[in-house]
């Protein structure tokens, strides 16, 4: 299987994170893209390549035209600002407020944020639309012929919204990859989110739209991040009514109970007979994740990757979440082993 990869990511390297009210060092660090990368070689997995340069074509099908912009010039506009730090949002347009994009830097953080954990740092832009160009290469790869292909994004994007940016996300790479599938000439493409937690911004995208059957299994958001979306009465909206699907579980999941909830989704992406399946792989299922409660083991992960595969579809995998840095590497790369070892030749 093709891996892509661009070191680009390294340009994003936030050292705050907000959690517990402290400033901590961030979960999401270079260092996960690395370990994988590291275990792909290991196992002498599959050619690894760059990332071809798609400009912003792509990205804006799916974010609006003043998210991309303010991206682009966020740290700029921060060290414009004389802001001593990295830019943390701390201010939002809640209940009974204007939405507005404000002209200051520190409202415009809040206006296109959702959540205060994530910082943006010198660098970011650099790796999040590298990340977003290594989600298209993949995309670009599979319609000429690839069975599947693994994008390996960092930073991640399925919390990405249209025009909000958190949860480590900026872009989201899975959006972006199943839009140009669509304009490549698919019809239906289906996503299935495996990381433990909701992926909202993948939901919102596609929520009025029958295109794109999104699915999503994750911890209950009644008790973990993202919180405000998520729940199984979510069923989509207008067209996109009975094209989303969450399947939401509570701590301590094991792999027998979560596995019901993958063949719950495996059989409705058969019903809806895509033409491509898109899976945000997230391995903070794992049983030891930092931040996560669910109780999967590393051999599970094959067992993901084997069920995925007799689906029969070109598939993109894009690198999500997973924060034991040290097992993040074997657990990501069993999901694509146990594919392709069940794949046909």
């Amino acid at each position: 299987m093709l891996t892509v990869f661009s070191p680009l990511h390294n340009r994003r390297t936030a050292k705050t994170e907000l959690d517990g009210g402290m400033l901590i060092e961030p979960h999401e660090k270079p260092s996960r893209a690395e370990t994988i990368l590291a275990r792909v070689i290991h196992q002498d997995f599959g050619e690894i390549i760059a990332p071809e340069e798609f400009g912003l074509g792509p990205i804006l099908r799916i974010h609006t035209s003043d998210y991309v912009d303010f991206l682009e010039h966020c740290w700029d506009d921060w060290i414009a600002a004389d802001k001593p730090g990295e830019a943390i949002p701390a201010v939002w347009p809640g209940r009974g407020m204007r939405q507005r994009i404000p002209k200051d830097i520190d409202g415009r953080l809040g206006y296109f944020s959702f959540a205060a954990e994530t910082s943006i740092t010198e660098g970011t832009w650099d790796a999040a639309l590298a990340s977003a160009n290594v989600a298209l290469t993949a995309q670009k790869k599979i319609a000429q012929g690839e069975r599947a292909v693994f994008a390996l994004c960092r930073p991640p994007g399925h919390h990405a919204a249209a025009d909000l940016f958190g949860g480590y996300c900026f872009f989201n790479n899975a959006a972006i990859a199943a839009q140009a599938f669509l304009d490549r000439g698919a019809k239906r493409v289906a996503i299935l989110d495996v990381d433990f937690h909701h992926g909202n911004g993948t939901q919102s995208i596609f929520y009025d739209r029958a295109d794109v059957l999104t699915i999503s299994l994750h911890g209950d958001p009644d008790l973990v991040f993202p919180h405000f979306l998520g729940f199984e009465d979510e069923t989509g909206n207008a067209d996109g009514e009975g094209y989303n699907l969450n399947l939401v579980y509570p701590p301590n999941t094991p792999f027998s109970v979560w596995r019901q909830g993958l063949e719950a989704a495996c059989d409705r992406i058969g019903q809806y007979q895509p033409d491509a399946l898109v899976i945000p792989l997230g391995v903070d299922t794992f049983e030891d994740d930092p931040i996560s409660f669910f109780k999967l083991k590393s051999d599970d992960y094959f067992t993901l990757g084997e069920r995925l595969a007799k689906l029969g579809l070109p598939t993109l995998f894009t690198m999500e979440g997973g924060y034991d840095v040290e097992a993040i590497g074997v657990n990501a790369v069993n999901v694509l082993d146990g594919f392709e070892r069940a794949c046909p030749d």
